[in-house]
């Protein structure tokens, strides 16, 4: 028999859910009233795999996210206005490009989609990134970049075809009996199995059930420029101590971005995100005029935890009922992995659940005050 499965949050996880979740097994419904979303502002650099952050299982879930990109990309047939493998240039002095090299190479043993690692010359760098002062650097060929925009619109009309119906609203919910309700626009829908991934919002959900989750906003604000640069094949570049910058297609270029923990839901632009982003890379290009094109801003709110660690799964309490939350600045990288390990919990639930390889234990970031009947 079909169950009903309702998916909360229609961001990176939420709709990469609804196009892995078996449609012999599921009616799927999505809700996302399409405030605040972080994925709809952001375009990210996939490139995880010389991150200096010292959490092992945060980095073995974003290179493994990285690596499905691969999969991804062929099962969604994402075009390269979505998706693209572009490779990734790091600018450092040269005793840090040095270790960093090292890095990378050790690396790589565990990450062969990394690809090509190569020193580049002053001469080579600013050949492939013409705005750039010459200065030496690392090139990884692996390296992608995703907008994304454009994959929310790509994967929604995607699930369309495939039967998932959306709803344009903002949603909440309640336990009833064994099942879950979910209450929208004074309709009440009465699921099986229900996924929450609204980012920060899914604090204000879970409190409903009695769930007190470490889950805070975070503001975020990019910098797109619509330039006459010839972009195409151009890398994105990681620069030290300031934003980094993602061409795209078509002459477009983002500069990005900004974490503000103070301004919770604030989706305002602000003189002084621009300001701070274009000032550091100033010291960076040879050519200033990419400030002066046309720009508008992009600005959404993450979700991150105290630790600033993702997490995700099932609730200990209720194993039809899975979350997914806290994916801070990478999660253009880690996002669709996630969703599809959730749709693998849904789809095979004779598979038991390990999420072990990748975080600590749900219940580090969850207080179960009571359950409702």
């Amino acid at each position: 028999m079909m169950k009903k499965i309702a998916i909360i949050g229609g961001g990176i996880i939420g709709m990469t859910l609804a196009n892995y979740l078996d449609t012999d097994k599921f009616d799927i419904s999505l809700f996302d009233d399409e405030k605040n979303q972080a994925t709809k502002a952001s375009a990210g650099i996939i490139s995880p795999w010389l991150s200096k952050r010292r959490n092992k299982k945060w980095y073995q879930l974003a290179k493994d996210g990285a690596a499905f990109f691969e999969k991804m990309k062929n099962d969604f047939e994402l075009t390269e206005d979505v998706y693209e493998k572009c490779g990734t240039l790091f600018l450092r002095q040269k005793s840090d490009l040095i270790d960093l090299e090292k890095l990378a190479i050790e690396r790589k043993k565990e990450a062969p989609e990394m690809g090509e690692i190569k020193r580049l010359s002053e001469e080579e760098t600013v050949a492939l990134f013409p705005l750039l002062k010459p200065r030496e650097s690392l090139y990884l060929s692996g390296g992608a970049r995703l907008d994304g925009k454009a994959y929310l619109s790509s994967l929604k009309k995607r699930a369309q075809k495939r039967g998932v119906k959306f709803y344009s609203e903002r949603a909440t919910i309640a336990r009833a009996l064994d099942k879950w309700q979910v209450i929208h626009e004074g309709v009440t829908e009465v699921v099986d199995d229900l996924v929450l991934c609204p980012g920060p919002a899914l604090k204000e959900l879970l409190e409903s059930i009695g769930t007190q989750v470490d889950v805070k906003p975070q503001k975020g604000q990019l910098i797109s420029f619509q330039t006459d640069f010839e972009t195409k094949n151009w890398p994105v570049l990681f620069l030290e101590g300031a934003a980094d910058i993602i061409p795209f297609q078509n002459g477009q270029v983002l500069l990005g971005a900004t974490h503000e923990n103070e301004e919770g839901w604030d989706l305002s632009e602000s003189q002084e995100a621009f300001e701070s982003l274009t000032e550091g890379v100033k010291s960076y290009l040879s050519d200033t005029k990419l400030i002066d094109f046309p720009y508008h801003y992009r600005v959404g709110t993450r979700a991150y935890s105290s630790d600033f660690s993702p997490f995700f799964g099932p609730h200990p309490d209720f194993s039809s009922l899975a979350f997914a939350s806290a994916l801070g600045s990478s999660g253009l990288t880690t996002g669709p992995y996630i969703a599809y390990l959730l749709a693998q919990y849904f789809n095979h639930p004779e598979i038991s659940w390990d999420s072990s390889n990748y975080q600590k234990d749900i219940k580090n970031y969850i207080n179960i005050e009571k359950t409702s009947n």
